[in-house]
């Protein structure tokens, strides 16, 4: 029952906070599964879990979070096991010997297991190496003869510290455990089981995850998506965009020269696409006529009078606690930035709501107080969908202005866009073959 209750109210909380997208079988997988993540953002790498999966799910975590006040409550219901690492104090590391044991033993009984093979949150472009403790669990489970499988999960932010940016969870293909069993119990052959297992852990997270080998190579594999998608006349494809981070990855390594010329045309292309105030290509070439102007003033004038009053309610009602999670967070690491702003947001909605319906009583009576719990949450919302609606409706107007003005340069960046977008296309035939992706487009799906 606690489970199930923080696994509710932190999915949606969670879903709130960012727009998650989720690419993953129907079926969720069942039996003895270790789920392993990349961990690019603190405790919300494991929170999302629970958006990923309606199983119960034992999580494993450092030990210096079991003392906190809160967290460390909410992880001990959660029957959580606790990690002892050596860079938190060197002298418990012999404890980790009862916590692998209880997670061989969840799994033997069927259950399901979430670790973050890293062993550590962090910001860099790519992934750490990873830890052996994962594949020493699922070997040690699978000799006991739980049929364990390892569910690569890779997390993708668009800006991890961002309320209301995107993220990505992606589910990988399973690892089969029995088939790295070692043939005898000779320690050298376990060990290169393990290490073997572990490799193919590390292949199947940087199947789901973008693993940039450094930040420079970001907006070049953004920028090459939207001309792609562009010329392909498609939408953004996140499995696509990763198989642009392998190709970048081979086309630097492979052609050093065309990659650093090609890489300062697309920076310059997406700097000057900023001074139109356009974000995707495509929006270079829209055409403003009185037939799709007059649909878009009408509806943006409706919501303006209907939406407008109960948004100017919410900005009132919420307008004092909303600063407060970023101002919370501006002294954390970047890594634990969003962590600090969700727990802080969460805590302070439910004792905001409290507060509001409190007052609501005092001043009106219980009838009042009643109104107040029940809409303030409906209200929230509408004000968070409305603020969204917003920032697109004034996007496009921006956009609206700013190309009419600047019909020179927009057609000398459409041209541009153009011209980049035929040599980005190239380069995906030219390495397609080598990043093994059949069919027409770079994605296998």
């Amino acid at each position: 029952m606690f489970y199930a209750c923080v696994r509710a109210v932190v999915a949606l909380a969670l879903r709130l906070f960012y727009r998650v997208k989720v690419n993953a079988p129907a079926e969720e997988p069942s039996g003895a599964v270790l789920f392993v993540g990349n961990h690019p953002n603190g405790l919300i790498d494991p929170a999302l879990v629970f958006i990923l999966t309606r199983r119960k799910v034992t999580f494993l975590a450092k030990s210096p979070l079991f003392k906190l006040p809160v967290i460390g409550w909410l992880l001990k219901g959660l029957d959580a096991l606790p990690v002892y690492r050596k860079q938190d104090d060197p002298t418990q590391m012999g404890r980790n010997e009862g916590t692998l044991d209880a997670a061989k033993g969840a799994l033997v009984k069927g259950r399901a297991i979430t670790i973050f093979p890293e062993g550590k949150s962090h910001s860099e472009p790519g992934l750490a190496e990873l830890k052996t403790g994962a594949a020493r669990i699922a070997l040690s489970a699978a000799r006991e003869g739980a049929a364990v499988r390892i569910v690569p999960v890779g997390l993708t932010y668009a800006e991890k510290n961002v309320f209301r940016s995107e993220v990505l969870i992606d589910q990988g293909a399973p690892i089969d455990v029995t088939a790295f069993l070692p043939k005898d119990a000779e320690a050298a052959t376990e060990q290169a089981s393990v290490r073997a297992l572990t490799e193919r852990v590390a292949e199947g997270l940087g199947a789901v995850t973008l693993n940039l080998e450094q930040w420079e190579d970001l907006p070049v594999v953004q920028v090459a998506e939207q001309l792609y998608a562009f010329r392909q006349g498609g939408k953004l494809d996140a499995e696509r965009l990763r198989l642009w981070a392998r190709g970048v990855r081979l086309f630097r390594t492979q052609e050093p020269e065309r990659y650093e010329r090609l890489r300062l045309h697309l920076a310059s292309f997406r700097k000057r696409m900023t001074l139109v105030q356009v974000t995707r290509p495509e929006e270079l070439s829209v055409q403003y006529r009185a037939g799709n102007v007059a649909p878009f003033v009408v509806k943006t004038l409706l919501t303006l009078v209907f939406g407008l009053p109960l948004f100017a309610l919410g900005l009132v009602l919420f307008g004092l606690p909303y600063p407060v999670p970023r101002m919370a967070a501006k002294s954390a690491e970047l890594d634990m930035q969003a962590t600090v702003k969700f727990l802080t947001a969460l805590v302070l909605s439910l004792v905001w709501w409290g507060v509001l319906t409190g007052a609501a009583a005092l001043w009106g009576g219980w009838a009042w107080g009643l109104a107040t719990f029940v809409l303030l949450v409906p209200l929230a919302l509408f004000t968070l969908y409305f603020a969204e609606r917003w920032d697109g409706i004034r996007h496009d107007l921006e956009m609206f202005f700013t190309l009419g003005n600047r019909q020179r340069l927009r057609t000398r960046l459409l041209a541009e866009g153009e011209r980049l977008a035929t040599e980005v296309e190239r380069l995906a035939e030219a390495y397609r073959p080598q990043l093994q992706v059949p069919g027409p487009s770079p994605v296998a799906k």
